[in-house]
């Protein structure tokens, strides 16, 4: 098996910005496509920035190369995640310090050298000339809000993927089948249901998903009182215009599921405690408007905190299932590492749990999360943000096949085609490639 040769990382873009969620919610005036106002989450230099990533290329002994894409998060340094991610101050990071510890290594070895990275803190780092920016090092805030010693979430997601590449590309096989191999899984052999988001254009974009059979839609970017309305009316009336058009432009054997994201506004709208019957009562009113298609809230609340988010979400789950309510809620805010899924799933506190891919570090730690779920009343949502690029969408529909997850997002970006074309078309390529392996591995047999 050929080792890996060297390693380079190259400053690239993403797919769309990073924005600062708490000066957004704080009320930031839209200028245009921008946002007027000062920034509030450190780091940024204004509300909102050109998205940044940072290719990592493997090259193996014998000339191949293979591909990962350090991404972060449209709202990085909101909800405890990493902070901004600034391509140019990480490429030393992955040159002069992972690159080291991956070169000479077995190029098929990919637990084992994704192991090796994920261990990797950031004390290292300090030795670098320059070091990494005022954006800081990295390691995501624990339970009690400190950081870990990792390196920046960012990192680890891209050099896993191209690990994962480079494993696939050594053994001449998928990288579906090599992080099921990794994880012990039998793979789908459909493609995941993949669901849709619209950015701000959501009548438009949701009925372009309406005209292409999207399983599901449309995520909306309900991130302020203004888009949800004052007491919320605003979301209702735009779930029963989308059953409307659903009904209208679908065909006859089309049943999508709704998720739109409230980003914590609903708790901003009504405020604790979230299984009072003011609550209960206008969750009950968005199912009605969604009818006859099930729904999904995502991040209605957001507590500032892991502990007392899990509180509110299992409190608003426990109380609409009192109330026979069929509204699923799905955790996002204060859900970003393994150890926050787990608490979470644990808890009884989501129906779905979104694992924000680039958030949890490297790809094997996103399907972990994925099977964590397996067993419990949980299911898995395979995120991410419109934030990452091509390369790290497709890596993660692997991810998604490869875990058999309930949903995965259709990314990067906001115009929704693009993304969900990156997505779908890896998954049936995939899936079309196995298939093919499989039948010549069983005439092999013959």
């Amino acid at each position: 098996m050929p080792q890996i040769r060297s390693i380079r990382a190259i400053p690239t873009v993403s797919g769309f910005f990073f924005d600062d969620q708490r000066a957004i919610k704080a009320g930031a005036e839209r200028d245009g496509f921008d946002y007027r106002g000062d920034p509030v989450t450190p780091g940024f230099d204004a509300v909102r920035e050109a998205g940044e990533a940072l290719t990592v290329e493997l090259e193996l002994a014998d000339g191949t190369v293979a591909t990962g894409d350090c991404a972060a998060v449209q709202y990085s340094g909101a909800g405890g995640r990493d902070p901004l991610f600034r391509a140019a101050e990480y490429r030393p990071v992955v040159e002069e310090v992972v690159g080291p510890e991956l070169v000479g290594r077995d190029a098929d070895a990919f637990a084992d050298n994704a192991a090796v990275v994920e261990s990797m803190t950031p004390a290292a780092i300090e030795s670098l000339s320059p070091a990494p920016g005022p954006h800081g090092s990295g390691g995501v805030p624990d339970a009690d809000g400190e950081r870990s010693e990792k390196l920046h979430t960012a990192v680890r997601y891209g050099v896993s993927q191209a690990l994962c590449d480079a494993a696939a590309k050594a053994r001449g096989t998928t990288r579906t089948d090599v992080l099921a191999d990794a994880l012990g899984t039998e793979p789908a052999t459909e493609p995941v249901p993949v669901f849709g988001q619209s950015g701000d254009d959501r009548r438009t974009n949701a009925e372009k998903m309406l005209v292409k059979g999207v399983p599901v839609l449309p995520h909306g970017l309900f991130n302020s009182v203004e888009k949800v309305g004052a007491e919320g009316e605003k979301l209702r009336e735009y779930l029963a215009w989308l059953a409307d058009r659903t009904t209208e432009l679908g065909s006859d054997s089309y049943a999508p599921r709704f998720h739109v994201d409230v980003y914590g506004v609903l708790g901003d709208v009504f405020g604790p405690p979230y299984d009072r019957a003011e609550v209960v009562d206008y969750f009950a009113s968005l199912a009605e408007a969604a009818a006859p298609y099930p729904l999904q809230i995502e991040g209605p609340m957001d507590e500032g905190h892991r502990r007392e988010q899990v509180r509110a979400m299992a409190e608003l789950r426990d109380g609409l299932a009192d109330a026979g309510v069929g509204v699923d809620i799905v955790a996002d805010e204060w859900c970003n590492t393994f150890d926050d899924v787990r608490a979470f799933v644990d808890a009884g506190a989501a129906d779905l749990v979104q694992i924000k891919t680039p958030d949890l570090g490297g790809i094997q730690r996103s399907a972990e999360a994925v099977r964590y779920c397996e067993g419990t009343d949980t299911r898995a949502y395979l995120g991410g943000t419109c934030n990452e690029t091509d390369v790290s969408a497709r890596a993660c529909a692997h991810v998604a096949l490869a875990t058999d997850a309930a949903q995965v997002l259709a990314k990067p970006g906001m115009g929704f085609d693009e993304g969900y074309m990156i997505v779908e078309n890896e998954m049936r390529r995939t899936l079309a490639r196995r298939d093919a392996d499989g039948q010549r591995a069983a005439a092999a047999d013959d």
